[in-house]
């Protein structure tokens, strides 16, 4: 470390000190300076340098860093090296995941046609179950039909009977959200038949990636879904005859020493690839910077605890950062004050995307969470302080904010584009190509050192610093949320003080 940022660490330390013991009553400038300081240290040469050796780690194990193989292995112990290192608590939590999955024998669902009229919902646990066929919250023609939401709501399985078979429809949300509500509402088996638009009315064969409801599932045709529904009480035999193998990987997970406990500040991006490719830009990009933040904020005086998080099995369902959230108990989430993500940073057709937190653009996905909205103006007005656009990008579900959204954590984070096409107008904003994918090597082998983009890898970085920076010392502009305590309290009141 260069002795003038020593003394600038000193400086800001003393002026941290007089609001270390207690809230400030208006925003002082601590984390201004913070702010200033980390970004002034994270260079985008640095984090190039994660990025080559991830590069390398791909090139010495067969061109991948995907989940399950010694690519991700290598890729988990080099980050969680570099962190312990640095002097952060370091945890290594294990999350399954699909290692093989074999069909033996045809699935059966009543008297329709197997790999036809449906198909087993890969990677389908075995089971063989005969009972009563519920739907949940269907949208069914002949008048004109708008996107289906079946189950993709908890609160779409009110009334649903534990032990009956649940009919889903297809639409909005992810299949895996509607196949998880369903094996928490009990269901012993799983129908989810196609949304009945046009395009949308085959059964095909489809892998979810998604295996923990525990129960059989298949995926059918629209017109097998209406029949169904069709019949009240109808009761159908559903097998499934499968082999399912799990997998081992594991998140790395590092967080300040110091810091205030009830408020955590999380950082996250995935650590693994596409088998396809080494997965520099997605998401070597995000890992690389936020890792490179992590180590030269080591020495901060926080006053939130930050948790910086590699996620492993991104690329087949947000495995890592699901499993996470759903074994984080609940006085745990209520620290979390809010989760900031950044997934593809360096797209070489870039635009710099940040996430829409109060849907301002008024179409596709919904506004994030209350303190959404706060997240994107902060890192909005990063941009802004550089003279450089942003537009906005749905909370897709595509990426790891999403099971933080789901149990209502306030979100953000940073896209530059993958697959899609440049627009003109965003050629004319952040230069490239029109017409063009942001990420023409998105999910390719080609997607190595030279497919990230220096730029935009560089500004983003800085981006990055100075949002997770401002962030551990000052979260006042997020909302609280009512925590699940206070909401028992609530009741407790409205009861008259009776004890639950």
């Amino acid at each position: 470390m260069h002795l003038p940022f020593r003394k600038a660490i000193a400086v800001a330390a003393a002026l941290a000190l007089p609001f270390s013991l207690s809230p400030p009553a208006s925003a002082g400038p601590v984390d201004d300076v913070f702010a200033k300081l980390l970004v002034k240290q994270v260079k985008g040469a640095n984090v190039k340098k994660h990025l080559d050796a991830f590069q390398s780690i791909a090139t010495a194990n067969g061109g991948t860093r995907a989940a399950g193989t010694s690519g991700y292995d290598a890729s988990r112990d080099y980050v969680a090296g570099k962190l312990r290192k640095a002097g952060y608590k370091v945890t290594l939590q294990p999350i399954n995941y699909v290692e093989t999955w074999t069909e033996n024998t045809p699935p059966v669902l009543g008297s329709y046609v197997p790999n036809e009229d449906f198909f087993t919902f890969q990677p389908s646990p075995a089971g063989d179950v005969t009972a009563q066929v519920q739907g949940v919250d269907l949208t069914l023609p002949p008048t004109p039909t708008p996107t289906s939401t079946s189950g993709c709501e908890m609160s779409d399985f009110s009334g649903f009977v534990a032990g009956r078979i649940a009919l889903i429809q297809r639409g909005t949300c992810p299949f895996a959200t509607k196949v998880r509500n369903a094996g928490t509402a009990g269901a012993s088996g799983i129908i989810v038949f196609n949304e009945g638009q046009p395009g949308r009315t085959e059964a095909f064969p489809l892998d979810l990636g998604e295996w923990r409801a525990g129960v059989p599932m298949v995926f059918a045709d629209f017109a097998v879904g209406q029949a169904l529904a069709g019949t009240p009480g109808a009761t159908v035999r559903l097998k499934v005859d499968s082999t399912l193998v799990l997998g081992t990987d594991e998140n790395v997970i590092a967080e300040t020493r110091v810091g205030d406990p009830s408020n955590v500040v999380m950082v996250g991006a995935h650590l693994d690839s596409v088998p396809e490719g080494p997965g520099i830009n997605d998401n070597g990009s995000g890992s690389a910077a936020i890792l490179e933040a992590a180590l030269q904020m080591k020495h901060f005086p926080v006053r939130n605890k930050v948790r910086f998080a590699f996620w492993a099995a991104e690329e087949i369902g947000l495995l890592g950062s699901d499993q996470y959230v759903e074994k984080l108990p609940q006085a745990q989430r209520d620290q979390v004050k809010l989760y900031l993500n950044f997934d593809m940073v360096a797209s070489p057709n870039y635009a710099y995307k940040l996430y829409d937190g109060d849907d301002s653009d008024g179409t596709g996905s919904p506004a994030g969470p209350p303190g959404s909205a706060e997240i994107e103006r902060q890192l909005k007005a990063f941009f802004t302080s550089r003279s450089l656009p942003t537009v906005g990008t749905d909370f897709d579900g595509r990426s790891d904010y999403g099971p933080f959204i789901a149990i209502g954590i306030p979100s953000g984070g940073i896209f530059t584009g993958a697959e899609q096409l440049k627009t003109a107008e965003e050629a004319a904003m952040f230069g490239g190509t029109a017409g063009v994918a942001y990420d023409v090597c998105y999910h390719q082998a080609c997607d190595g050192i030279a497919n990230a983009n220096a730029t935009a890898l560089d500004v983003n970085a800085d981006a990055i610093a100075d949002s997770v920076a401002r962030y551990a010392f000052n979260i006042r502009d997020i909302p609280g949320r009512q925590t699940a305590s206070a909401a028992r309290s609530a009741v407790r009141a409205a009861d008259g003080g009776a004890a639950s």
